[in-house]
């Protein structure tokens, strides 16, 4: 097939009067929805029940399975935008995909996921499509959707997908007391994850990333809004205005989302919450701040190449990049970007449209923000644009590099990152906790005393890993936490921010004398500078790293870091004065800032390897 031309999002004139910092306006919106959708109409089966999109892969619920998630998530995209003549087009499809093609909803398969997709999309454009079908047509596909009900979810979002598929089912009548039971059943599970201040963890444990916007706050707050549930749209819309908080600094002035978590082939799905909060009225973001947010977020990906040339959006990030897949991707998994979209359901003279651009978080000033549910801290610089994220809470051993690193920013990567010979995954797909992993524990190619990098991270005799990550706090520029190494070893780790610089500490307790650690940094070869300047315990070693070796007993571990894309930044000696005070006393003087004193010790009043921590004094 022939190379299309480039999306017609990118052939819209500007709008700077309007949209002073991306260009855009409703129109490229509309526009880059229908490309989206033009693209991957010759990849419908003749009914039009599958969408077999070209891709070297497949996932691990097989082919049958991702055509049906082609169907299910560019319909999706079709209901956002409300177009009557693409509708028609599944509305065949839904007919035929409903007589037999479709595979059946059970537990935990993928079909569950799709069903929701089927569903949410009915419920949106009830009159244009749902209310124009066959009696029959629409007796099979609320039979279809019927299975969710009872399928049991994987314990994580997919519990909000039968809340989903039952609150469209009851709306029609169908099963109304089995999809109420649905709803009521879904929305009550997610409540054992609420951690407060706008924050679920994704399933058991301790999993935060962008499933927190496009999934846990998405269906509470369209399902309750579709149902004129005014109670539930109180409680789940003020959780998602109080997420909005946080969520509106991971974003770069460039529109990059931070680099962090699971399933970031989605994209610019990093964009639903935003218009959900412009939807409901809960948000705390100027309506011209949502849509630099939102626009940002997809002109940053679609400027950088994440559709090729045939209109398609490819697996990966920018462009194609197996590093940033999981087992359940396939070829049609990138389009659950369609939620991007939701603010397509804003008439166009809605305020979030109409009003200028305003400036985000990050256009506005320096900030170093205290996240505590995540016990993150977020580093943000005016200056060049960055989003720096102090990741001192959040883990998932199967996705490392993505989860367990001590930082990622808007602008790199982790490093070496996953290779599918590396481990092997079985058990549950999507729950922290839930799979085996057998090869590599940390998933990542990691280094067992080889010499490779991996950024961000504490290596302990040449063991990488961060497992068991316990929270130790978060406050006014610090962040803190204590880890478990493959090896036993227990790292108390420290970081400290002020405009673009770090200081970083770590005590290594539990480990022989002698053990060798190396302490890294940001990862080289990006649109940004990264140093290191290690300081007490550590000598400067190759690239971004700093290298030392345990003592007798706890053996601290100090270095500064920066990343930046400033031009000629000040020398980090000049920024900030860092003293070890005694053994475990540490001081440390921003030049510009304030000053602060930390002191670790050990909790109990032993010094076993388990019971350190680190607080202000």
């Amino acid at each position: 097939m022939p190379p299309l031309s480039p999306p017609s999002f990118l052939a819209l004139p500007e709008d700077r009067a309007l949209s002073p910092y991306t260009g855009c306006t409703r129109a490229h919106w509309e526009a880059a929805a229908d490309s989206l959708l033009a693209a991957v109409a010759p990849y419908a089966t003749a009914d039009g029940a599958l969408y077999h999109l070209p891709a070297d892969r497949t996932s691990w619920s097989g082919r049958l399975s991702d055509g049906l998630e082609g169907y299910a998530r560019t319909l999706l995209l079709a209901a956002f935008r409300r177009d009557e003549k693409v509708l028609e087009r599944y509305a065949d499809g839904l007919a035929a995909g409903t007589a037999g093609v479709w595979p059946r909803v059970r537990d935990r398969s993928q079909p569950l996921v799709e069903a929701a997709s089927v569903a949410l999309a009915l419920r949106l454009t009830r009159p244009l499509l749902w209310d124009r079908l066959d009696d029959a047509v629409r007796q099979r596909a609320a039979g279809w959707l019927g299975d969710a009900l009872t399928a049991e979810p994987w314990p994580c979002n997919w519990e909000l997908f039968p809340v989903t598929v039952g609150g469209f089912l009851a709306e029609i009548g169908h099963e109304p007391e089995a999809a109420r039971a649905a709803v009521d059943r879904g929305l009550d599970r997610i409540e054992q994850w609420y951690l407060g201040d706008g924050w679920y963890s994704d399933g058991p444990g301790r999993a935060f990333d962008y499933y927190n916007g496009w999934a846990m706050h998405l269906y509470p707050v369209l399902h309750a809004r579709l149902a004129g549930d005014e109670r539930l749209l109180d409680l789940y819309g003020g959780r998602l205005a109080r997420h909005l908080e946080d969520y509106a600094r991971l974003f770069g002035t460039d529109g990059a989302p931070v680099h962090q978590g699971r399933s970031l082939t989605y994209r610019f799905a990093t964009a639903a919450p935003l218009w959900l909060g412009a939807l409901t009225g809960r948000t705390p973001l100027a309506p011209g701040e949502t849509r630099r947010l939102a626009s940002g977020a997809l002109r940053h990906f679609l400027d950088r190449g994440a559709v090729d040339g045939r209109g398609l959006l490819t697996l990966g990030w920018h462009g194609p990049d197996a590093s940033v897949l999981q087992g359940y991707s396939g070829p049609a998994s990138p389009y659950w970007a369609s939620k991007g979209f939701v603010g397509l359901l804003l008439p166009p003279d809605h305020e979030v449209w109409t009003a200028r651009e305003e400036p985000g978080p990050t256009d506005r000033s320096d900030a170093v923000t205290s996240v505590g549910p995540p016990n993150w801290l977020l580093q943000t610089t005016a200056s060049d644009g960055l989003v720096r994220l102090h990741n001192h809470g959040s883990e998932d051993v199967r996705y490392d590099p993505y989860y367990t690193r001590l930082a990622y920013s808007t602008v790199t990567r982790p490093s070496a990152p996953t290779d599918a010979g590396d481990a092997t995954v079985s058990g549950d797909p999507n729950v922290a906790g839930g799979a085996t992993v057998s090869g590599d524990p940390s998933g990542d190619g990691a280094p067992t005393g080889d010499g490779a990098f991996c950024d961000n991270s504490v290596i302990v005799g040449g063991d990488p890993s961060r497992t068991h990550i316990e929270p130790l706090g978060t406050g006014s520029g610090w962040v803190a936490s204590r880890h478990t190494t493959g090896d036993g070893a227990r790292v108390t780790s420290l970081v400290l921010a002020h405009g673009a610089v770090e200081v970083r500490a770590h005590l290594v307790a539990g480990a022989a004398p002698g053990t060798p650690v190396c302490v890294t940094g940001w990862p080289h070869g990006f649109a940004a500078r990264s140093e290191l300047l290690s300081l007490h315990g550590l000598l400067d070693g190759a690239g971004a790293v700093g290298a030392g070796a345990v003592g007798d007993g706890a053996t601290l571990f100090v270095a500064l870091a920066r990343l930046t894309a400033e031009a000629d930044p000040r020398p980090l000696a000049e920024l900030v004065s860092v003293t070890v005070e005694g053994t475990y006393d540490l001081s440390v003087s921003w030049t510009s800032g304030p000053s602060a004193r930390f002191r670790f010790s050990a909790a109990d009043g032993r010094s076993a390897a388990s019971s350190w921590s680190v607080a202000p004094r």
